[in-house]
């Protein structure tokens, strides 16, 4: 995994959090979007932890940049608060989690084993944001049509935040079968993330 974050000492911070686990391997952390935006897609981590408000080119631009380039990475936004509007952004621009700065050390850990596993790290109330914001979206997205009935079950799982592996349990499926069902919806929504194709699938 990398993380982007300008301040040193909240970089210093995270990278001994995450170094005390035995689960998690940070290959490299970057001040900055603009040499994030340089070196990432040479390294393609698994997960990256992006500060949301970065000098510059700032997180949101960032994980839209790279998300073009690394489709299977996952991303983690930062934030000092809950910002609605930049919460949304930053789904949109492929994110697929969305943490505050203060989340306890341990709680930081198991949000990043989850969004690896294929959940959507995020507070309760960012949460609650988010179904509100796209209860209220009138317009279906035509692309569903075009999903088959074991494809519309997978993204039925995703958007009620199942991980891959309760999503195999759930629908008795391979990892493998899971992987190429995920991908086809991908393909066929027009989208790079999991959390681009919950929200058309909260458009219906």
């Amino acid at each position: 995994m990398a993380l982007v974050e300008d301040r040193e000492e909240i970089r210093a911070q995270f990278a001994h959090t995450i170094g005390r686990s035995p689960a998690l391997h940070l290959m490299q952390t970057y001040p900055d979007g603009e040499s994030a935006l340089a070196d990432l897609p040479a390294r393609r981590p698994d997960v990256v932890l992006m500060d949301i408000n970065l000098p510059g080119v700032d997180g949101v631009e960032c994980v839209r940049q790279l998300k073009t380039k690394m489709p299977d990475v996952q991303f983690v936004m930062l934030t000092i608060y809950e910002d609605g509007t930049r919460l949304f952004q930053s789904l949109m621009a492929g994110a697929s989690g969305y943490l505050l700065k203060r989340t306890a050390p341990q709680k930081l850990l198991t949000a990043i084993q989850e969004v690896h596993d294929g959940g959507v790290p995020m507070t309760p109330e960012m949460a609650r944001r988010v179904i509100r914001h796209f209860q209220q979206v009138p317009q279906p997205a035509p692309e569903l049509q075009w999903l088959g009935p074991r494809e519309r079950q997978v993204l039925q799982q995703l958007a009620q935040g199942f991980r891959y592996k309760e999503i195999e349990e759930n629908l008795r499926m391979s990892t493998g079968t899971l992987r190429t069902h995920v991908a086809s919806i991908y393909r066929k929504l027009h989208v790079h993330s999991r959390t681009e194709a919950v929200v058309k699938y909260l458009q219906k």
